[in-house]
């Protein structure tokens, strides 16, 4: 009919590929399979596993062999649905779907809910969040790599709480896949005992293996009591109690909430309430994401869907909150841990006018990202913004992206801090993350009686060849180690396990940049959060002809103060424009200048036309041009104006430049 009215083939393409899935939303949603779903039998698992193991690949094939959707080559990373991971090859927002396996040895389907997990260490966060909801696990290993640093956290996150781990070695269809080392690995490093829980040997690419993790996710994960056999007369049990782990913001239908329904059972129309807020809300549509979102007429014990009510406030969906049926009394489920940011960077807009409009895009961010603190920020050298507090150097960096990809805002970024705990003589205790907060070197002797920096416990895993430059890596980033291992096998050489406590300053750097590049992409590095260290630490503040700019101003260890204020300085002299006059560009610590570099002045060649004569004739001219810069510079037309974008942006990379050059000299 499209091809009749005058549509031809790319404008039909793009009718079905970018119209429908935005109307999703916002149109009345399908109900043709929706109401089987709540009599079927469930099970709620995750897919955990390092970066790059396999993870998504095999969500893909899950979902194809479910029926979910249809078998295409051009299935690749279906539920990362951001441009931002589509474009990295990263998952970075936990996703949930629904599909229906039909096992020929059960007398009924079941329902899957699978809620994918993001694998870098930045996003820990998200990771405990989403299996805190799930019943089971799948391990996902690579076969040709091994067990990795990042495979051993997520491991330790699901047996913390409490999930059936499965397992499963991804890639043995390579020639390079080491199976048995791999076994081995299982056993000695994670206590996995193989021979009573045999690994799945899978190729998420081909197919080959993926059915018989769908029949082991069944078989092995345990139902859950009650919700067998539900009749249409049972379908609201009284004592609902849904779980909020997730939200977002549609610009149509309001705040969506991800909910896991651990108890009872809730339906369109019903009202329930907040336990966290005690504000009531009406629901107004429910369902699942299969993978596109599905209305159902009801969501019972063990299903995991979306919720959407009256809710328009986005500061009202709370994650980890608890929502109950009105009239009825119940305990709430526990929530989540908050989340503790370990970067801060200030995030400005390029156009002062258009503050407004990206403080509203970050709120709207913020409520699909819950691990992001925010808060209001003012600099003379870049108007008004905010400083926002992330998990890592990478969650920043797909935050700033999302900003500029979802709502088109250019922002700057100021260089990333941690925050540091200062404690003053009297006894009290604060906490500075901004580094125009942080105490000059005159308050430091009268006042403060100490500085501490946080620190992290880091599990570094790499083959043994490559001990000695991870060692000294290390060293670089004033590591201490704690403990070191060999684990050797018959068949694979030795791999180490390295512990180290380290700055966090210096992870949030450059490190993994390092890491990789040092060791051939073969090392691998987690963290978790350690104690607060006594440091000697300085504020790095940058003087432009005279005047300090407050929004470049760094929080360093005193021995890299003076390698990272000359780094600076050269950047910004190419930074800034010259001018009339000749700038001064100074880094200092307190009254102590580390480094200074001058950028000249446009000069006209007053002499050009005189010819001959006694050079006191020349002379006079040259002293007669530098007494009117002197003027100009001592008027308010002598003022620089630095070009926000560019010395931001430089200093932010120069930072990155110069900890690649520190090596020697670094503790």
């Amino acid at each position: 009919m499209l091809a009749r009215r005058g549509w031809g083939r790319a404008s039909q393409w793009a009718l079905t590929r970018v119209i429908a899935p935005v109307r999703s939303f916002h149109s009345t949603p399908a109900v043709n399979r929706a109401p089987s779903y709540d009599l079927l039998d469930t099970r709620t698992f995750s897919i955990i596993a390092h970066i790059d193991h396999g993870k998504s690949t095999l969500a893909d094939r899950l979902l194809e062999l479910t029926g979910t959707i249809p078998k295409d080559s051009s299935n690749k990373q279906v539920l990362d649905k951001l441009k931002v991971e589509r474009e990295r090859g990263i998952t970075v927002k936990s996703q949930a779907v629904s599909m229906v396996y039909h096992d020929p040895s059960l007398p009924r389907p079941t329902l899957l809910n699978l809620i994918d997990t993001p694998g870098h260490v930045d996003f820990a966060y998200e990771v405990r969040r989403s299996l805190s909801v799930c019943q089971s696990a799948l391990l996902v290993v690579d076969a040709t790599q091994g067990i990795q640093a990042q495979t051993i956290s997520v491991f330790k996150i699901a047996q913390q709480c409490g999930l059936v781990v499965l397992p499963v070695l991804n890639k043995t269809d390579l020639p390079a896949a080491d199976t048995e080392s791999c076994l081995a690995q299982l056993r000695d490093i994670l206590g996995i005992d193989t021979e009573a829980q045999p690994p799945l040997l899978v190729s998420a690419k081909t197919g080959l293996g993926v059915p018989a993790v769908l029949q082991a996710l069944v078989a092995r994960t345990p139902a859950l009591p009650g919700v067998d056999g539900v009749s249409l007369e049972q379908r609201q049990p009284p004592g609902l109690r849904a779980l909020v782990f997730d939200s977002w913001y549609d610009n149509y239908r309001g705040v969506i909430a991800l909910v896991s329904i651990t108890d009872g059972a809730v339906k369109k129309g019903d009202t329930i309430v907040s336990y966290h807020r005690g504000k009531k809300y009406e629901v107004l549509d429910l369902g699942v994401n299969n993978p596109e979102p599905i209305s159902t007429p009801i969501l019972r014990k063990g299903q995991v869907g979306w919720l959407i009510t009256t809710m328009k406030d986005t500061e009202e969906a709370s994650i980890g909150d608890t929502f109950f049926r009105q009239g009825e009394r119940i305990e709430p489920l526990p929530g989540f841990r908050p989340a503790v940011p370990t970067v801060f960077a200030g995030i400005f807009p390029t156009d002062k006018s258009e503050f407004l409009k990206l403080e509203d895009a970050i709120q709207r961010l913020c409520i699909n990202d819950r691990s992001v603190t925010m808060q209001k920020e003012s600099m003379t050298a870049l108007g008004q913004g905010y400083r926002l507090g992330f998990l890592g150097t990478l969650h920043l960096d797909v935050f700033r992206q999302r900003l500029e990809d979802e709502y088109g805002h250019e922002i700057l970024v100021t260089t990333p801090t941690v925050p540091f705990r200062i404690t003053y003589r009297d006894g009290t205790q604060m906490l500075c993350s901004n580094p125009v907060d942080f105490p000059d070197e005159s308050i430091r002797k009268t006042h403060i009686a100490q500085l501490e920096e946080p620190t992290v416990v880091g599990s570094l895993v790499c083959p043994e060849e490559y001990t000695g430059a991870m060692m000294e890596l290390c060293a670089e980033h004033r590591g201490e180690q704690l403990d070191i291992d060999f684990t050797a096998s018959a068949t694979a050489a030795a791999q180490v396990h390295m512990q180290y406590r380290l700055p966090l300053a210096e992870i949030v750097t450059d490190f993994f940049d390092k890491l990789k590049s040092r060791s051939s992409g073969f090392a691998s590095f987690d963290y978790e959060d350690g104690d607060y260290m006594p440091s000697d630490l300085v504020k790095v503040q940058f003087l432009v002809a005279g005047t300090p700019v407050d929004a470049l101003e760094l929080v360093l260890h005193r021995s890299k103060a003076s390698l990272v204020g000359r780094a600076f300085v050269r950047r910004l002299k190419d930074a800034i424009p010259r001018q009339q006059f000749e700038i001064k560009i100074q880094a200092c610590v307190g009254s102590k200048v580390l480094a200074s570099e001058t950028l000249s002045a446009y000069r006209k060649d007053v002499t050009a036309g005189l010819y001959g004569g006694h050079y006191e004739r020349k002379l006079k001219h040259l002293n007669k041009q530098k007494e009117g810069k002197k003027r100009l510079k001592a008027m308010s037309l002598g003022k620089v104006q630095v070009p926000h974008k560019s010395y931001v942006l430089s200093a932010y990379h120069s930072f990155m430049e110069i900890l690649d050059t520190r090596a020697k000299r670094s503790p």
